[in-house]
């Protein structure tokens, strides 16, 4: 049960990553590359149509994000409004009209459409509600590593030198561990949550993204307006906030969408190992590992396992194709 305090501090959160994503897109969309890239992306159907599933997603994570306050304390947004879908008392099938049962099938309140869990929740409410989950976990870690990887990236080629080596030892040696054992690891000192979970995949996911900014921070200083800039007697900040951070922005939204993909997936495995979301989070992990038990219990149980497997399939798979139709768009010959 959450008091008014946290209310407040859950939905100023949302307010503020939306706020910063929103801040990204304008501030690129002053640039020529991106406009010409918005002209190429509206004429890609798949991107388009990939595009509006990622909004549908988002869209269902914010009801689930915003809490309004009730009598119990608080509620999601989404949870006021499937209020009125009642909870059984144990499985029931999808469409049923009576309860998943062998010796006194029982009478059920209300048909649902997936049917429901162990605990008589309907399966349909507890997959959306699931996708808050991933996409706290996405966009928290996203603050986390996108900072970090561009900061690093960008020093590292363009002051090269010691600089350059000292970073490239960082994270070759940060590489150099199984990511699996060090996410582990991580979760074990900091303890079960989203935020635990946010903060071990943000320490671990920003070598990627350094790796990427390095290498094109390294092809921009080579480029006439690198040296013009230095000629005019610009600082070096000026320069790599004011010239090189424009030109790489492309591929950190790019690394956004297609890492994005990424947490969500690693969100669902951490779950699933049990090191994840904390009892009582609506997780697609969490409902894949309660189908273990499920399907080898008779009758078969099969539709919770379906229900998280297709949600967290879909949206993998709208961001990856969302992801290669920006790569086209922003850059045509790499994408041809």
């Amino acid at each position: 049960m959450k008091s008014l305090d946290q209310i407040w501090v859950q939905n100023l959160s949302l307010l503020t990553g939306y706020s910063l994503l929103a801040g990204l897109i304008f501030w690129g969309a002053r640039s020529e590359r991106w406009r010409s890239a918005w002209r190429r992306l509206k004429g890609d159907t798949v991107g388009l149509i990939s595009f509006a599933v990622i909004l549908v997603y988002l869209l269902i994570g914010t009801l689930e994000s915003i809490a309004v306050p009730s009598a119990s304390g608080s509620r999601s947004l989404l949870q006021q409004l499937t209020r009125s879908i009642p909870q059984e008392t144990s499985y029931a099938a999808p469409l049923a009209s009576t309860a998943l049962s062998l010796s006194d099938p029982k009478p059920l309140k209300s048909r649902h459409l997936l049917g429901t869990d162990a605990l008589g929740r309907d399966t349909f409410v507890q997959t959306l509600r699931a996708t808050r989950s991933a996409l706290w976990i996405g966009g928290l870690t996203s603050l986390i590593y996108i900072p970090l990887g561009v900061l690093l990236g960008m020093m590292a080629g363009y002051y090269k030198g010691w600089v350059d080596d000292l970073v490239q030892y960082v994270y070759s040696t940060v590489a150099a561990v199984p990511e699996i054992l060090m996410l582990v690891s991580i979760l074990m000192v900091l303890g079960k949550g989203l935020g635990s979970m946010s903060i071990a995949l943000g320490i671990t996911g920003w070598v990627g993204m350094a790796r990427l900014i390095r290498g094109e921070t390294l092809r921009q200083v080579e480029r006439p307006y690198i040296a013009a800039a230095k000629a005019m007697g610009q600082s070096n900040w000026k320069i790599i906030t004011r010239h090189l951070l424009p030109n790489v922005m492309h591929l950190v939204l790019i690394k956004f969408v297609l890492g994005f993909s990424g947490l969500v997936l690693a969100e669902a495995v951490l779950s699933y190992l049990g090191v994840g979301a904390p009892v009582g989070t609506a997780s697609w992990g969490t409902m894949i590992d309660a189908s273990r038990s499920e399907l080898s219990r008779e009758p078969l149980v099969w539709w919770n396992l379906t229900a998280a497997s297709s949600a967290l399939f879909v949206m993998v798979l709208a961001l990856n194709l969302f992801g290669d139709s920006l790569r086209r768009a922003f850059d045509p010959k790499q994408g041809a």
